[in-house]
């Protein structure tokens, strides 16, 4: 009887924590004004979300133009984290990549993930539309996204870990602008993930499953001794 409610609760205990996953979605379907910093903004409205988070996705699918001239955010309670600032400006390329779009999802905890600012230096892939596709860190770069092409080289990066511990329950905004004339981009859809941090009670597994394995031994023990056969006295 024991030993089958220490193992009902070792397995109520198994059952995980809140898992990550798209949380709120926000279609939007709109031009971005070629050369103009007033941009389009997009909000998504987060209720009813029950952890606090440890981690932020955010999918991109943004078609034509050029990738160089788009500057991009996300923003919640106060925190502002670029996604994109000028993807490819550097102190040798004022005018960063020309490619035409992206279908991709930016993560800083990714596994493998590389920072979008600098995709042209690990093999990227496109898909049919020419756009960039697969997962990769948010740019984060903070600064004036019109700064000289070297002050990309150097400057201080910001990612979605400044989002943790937060209450997501409240709006998101996301802010897109094309910053140089030539080429007119659009966005066509995004998504806002979250990942929650983990339960407490999820802490309590290893102590449990350790109480678990010496309450059976203890029991296998006894059970032994009940059929070995007794000394035999001296005749």
């Amino acid at each position: 009887m024991r030993t089958t409610c220490l193992l009902n609760c070792f397995c109520l205990l198994l059952v995980p924590a809140a898992q990550a996953g798209i949380i709120s979605y926000s279609a939007t379907d709109g031009p971005i004004a070629d050369g103009n910093p007033a941009g389009l903004s997009a909000t998504a409205a987060v209720s009813d979300y029950p952890s606090s988070i440890s981690g932020v996705t955010v999918s991109l699918d943004i078609s034509g133009g050029y990738n160089g001239d788009l500057y991009a955010y996300l923003s919640y309670g106060g925190v502002l984290v670029p996604l994109l600032n000028r993807a490819g400006v550097t102190g040798d390329n004022a005018s960063g990549y020309g490619n035409q779009g992206f279908n991709i999802t930016l993560s800083s905890s990714a596994s493998g993930a590389q920072d979008v600012h600098c995709y042209g230096n690990y093999s990227p892939s496109y898909n049919e539309q020419g756009q960039l596709t697969a997962t990769w860190q948010p740019d984060g770069r903070r600064i004036d996204p019109q700064s000289s092409p070297g002050s990309f080289d150097t400057a201080d990066r910001l990612g979605f870990g400044s989002f943790n511990g937060m209450n997501p329950n409240g709006i998101w905004t996301l802010y897109i602008a094309d910053l140089s004339p030539g080429g007119q981009s659009r966005l066509e859809n995004w998504s806002l993930g979250f990942s929650p941090v983990p339960e407490p009670v999820n802490m309590a597994l290893p102590f449990l499953a350790g109480v678990y394995v010496v309450f059976i031994l203890s029991r296998s023990r006894r059970v032994q001794n009940l059929f070995r056969r007794p000394p035999v006295p001296p005749g």
